[in-house]
């Protein structure tokens, strides 16, 4: 194993699925690639851009994102594991898969938040879409909601 996608959606609980990408990283000598997908720009989905305050702000939470991506990079690095902080936007589940094939990962850490029933019936979670789709190993890491 000497490559590992850490898929992170910053919902304040990312530091389980880092422990666990640490813990990996240093059992096989990895690399970790730390992901997060940004929503995708509105005119990808069909809406007009709209006002500059909306790309300001907007913009403004991708540097953030960046920043604490970079961060956790950094923390890794201190404990002497390679990793690499990634952020794009698009898909969530295909651009995960692409990323991975690209990285050419050899697991896929994603944490899972468990859902309503309500919400399963009218829609799959990342995490089960990834698992689903995917050809590389998944570790789903549970989450507290």
């Amino acid at each position: 194993m000497k490559n590992i996608l850490v898929s992170i959606d910053f919902k304040n609980d990312e530091q389980l699925l880092l422990d666990q990408a640490v813990q990996f990283a240093k059992a096989f000598s990895a690399k970790i690639w730390l992901l997060h997908i940004g929503a995708p720009d509105p005119d990808f989905v069909g809406y007009s851009v709209g006002p500059q305050y909306i790309r300001d702000a907007k913009a403004e939470g991708l540097r953030e994102e960046h920043h604490s991506l970079q961060h956790y990079s950094e923390l890794m690095h201190a404990q002497a594991v390679k990793a690499e902080a990634l952020l794009i936007q698009g898909a969530t589940v295909e651009s995960i898969l692409q990323e991975a094939q690209k990285l050419k990962a050899d697991l896929i850490i994603i944490g899972h938040h468990e859902h309503s029933i309500l919400y399963k019936i009218f829609q799959e979670s990342v995490s089960s879409e990834v698992m689903k789709k995917s050809k590389i190993p998944v570790l789903m890491v549970p989450l507290e909601n």
